[in-house]
């Protein structure tokens, strides 16, 4: 009887988990199933690109997994009983079919699950985000974001709310796509201020090349169709309101018997295995993963891709008699496009603190182009080119022997 592996969620984190599973293990011994509501690769990372009007390159799961013996399930997860081992999915609504048209529901069984449903946007319980505000954390919301910049006259305003990473990147992709457009950033610290004085001295200049607005020290306490309210009274005019605060975990974790936090990520060990459910493991924005310095690992794909790889590797290990993986989960670097020209690459120490080093300019630019592509390959090559040995199940199920933690 094969060994039913079920995987929720084709991101970064579940599609490398699924491929490299399918790599480590025999195929008449294992059944791989890779739940996803939509039939293509999405690269999260490149969502403001796709925003600012630049067409990216379609992925194909069907070419991407072709021959790999994973089997693409295109249906949305509605719920998860990890007491029974099963998970409640209705088929994904295809392009072109009618919204009249009965969905059919299906209820899978595992031996193992893993979760990689990931994350999206997160309001913040600001009032108006919900009604005015637009978000870029998946395609629909890029795609609509799109379309609302292409109908903007030259000198309307643009206000993207989060001075992190994404709205970082969303304000430069837009300003540079869109010099017409008058962009603004609002930011609740300083511009940068998580990074080295030589990061924030190029994110500075790059802004001011652009034209770009900085508020600082601004916290947005309300959103309108025109304008944005900051806690200290400031209007700030916007046409156009991007939110990028951060991230909210998918919540059906948090309706199952799962342990988890607060923030309804899954609690796991070092080999990414539940610490409540030893046949589930979760990877990337759902799991809460401990990096170095027992600091809990920041949702994003530097973090999620080795997380993948140590999940894939337990699981095999577990399910082969074979060892453990035992490989730390740390940080090297910040990649930052400033639109198409430019960038920043800023050095950290593994617990992810910026260190003076950094790279910038063009060449900044390139190196974080292949990164994006780097991540995209990976996600069809999960075995970063190596060769990999297939080997029997010899072990069932999942959860049999007691929980290992490797380091992290």
């Amino acid at each position: 009887m094969q060994h039913r592996i079920v995987v929720l969620g084709a991101g970064y984190t579940g599609a490398i988990a699924a491929g490299r599973l399918a790599r480590r293990l025999h195929r008449e011994d294992v059944a791989i199933t890779l739940v996803n509501a939509e039939p293509d690769f999405v690269e999260r990372v490149r969502m403001h690109q796709l925003a600012a009007g630049q067409d990216l390159t379609p992925r194909p799961f069907s070419e991407m997994f072709a021959g790999t013996g994973v089997e693409l399930k295109l249906a949305k997860v509605t719920g998860v009983d990890v007491d029974r081992r099963t998970v409640a999915v209705v088929d994904a609504k295809g392009p072109g079919e009618p919204e009249t048209e009965a969905l059919r529901t299906e209820e899978l069984e595992y031996d193992t699950l893993v979760y990689a449903l990931g994350s999206g946007w997160n309001d913040q319980g600001v009032p108006g985000v919900a009604e005015h505000a637009h978000q870029i954390a998946g395609r629909p919301g890029a795609l609509r974001l799109r379309e609302r910049l292409a109908r903007l006259d030259a000198g309307e305003s643009v206000v993207v709310v989060g001075g992190g990473l994404t709205g970082v990147e969303a304000a430069t992709e837009i300003a540079e796509a869109r010099p017409d457009l008058d962009v603004a950033l609002a930011a609740r610290g300083e511009l940068g201020d998580w990074l080295s004085p030589k990061g924030r001295r190029h994110l500075r200049k790059v802004f001011g090349k652009l034209g770009i607005t900085v508020h600082e020290n601004s916290s947005v306490t309300g959103v309108e169709a025109d304008r944005v309210t900051t806690a200290d009274g400031e209007l700030i005019p916007a046409a156009v309101t991007v939110w990028t605060t951060g991230f909210a975990v998918h919540p059906l974790a948090q309706a199952t018997t799962l342990d988890v936090d607060d923030a309804g990520q899954i609690l796991v060990d070092g080999t990414m295995r539940s610490v409540s459910h030893p046949d589930v493991y979760a990877v990337g924005d759902a799991a809460l993963a401990v990096g170095p310095g027992d600091k809990p690992l920041r949702m994003s794909c530097a973090s999620g891709t080795p997380m993948a790889w140590q999940a894939a590797d337990a699981i095999a290990a577990r399910l082969t008699g074979g060892k453990l993986p035992n490989v730390p989960l740390r940080y090297f670097n910040q990649c930052i496009s400033l639109g198409r020209k430019e960038g920043l690459i800023q050095y950290v120490t593994a617990d992810d603190l910026a260190v003076r080093a950094a790279l910038t300019g063009r060449f900044a630019a390139v190196y974080k182009e292949l990164i994006c592509k780097g991540a995209a390959w990976g996600v069809a090559n999960p075995m970063l080119g190596l060769p990999s040995r297939r080997r029997h199940v010899v072990r069932q199920p999942a959860g049999a022997d007691s929980p290992v933690g490797a380091a992290a």
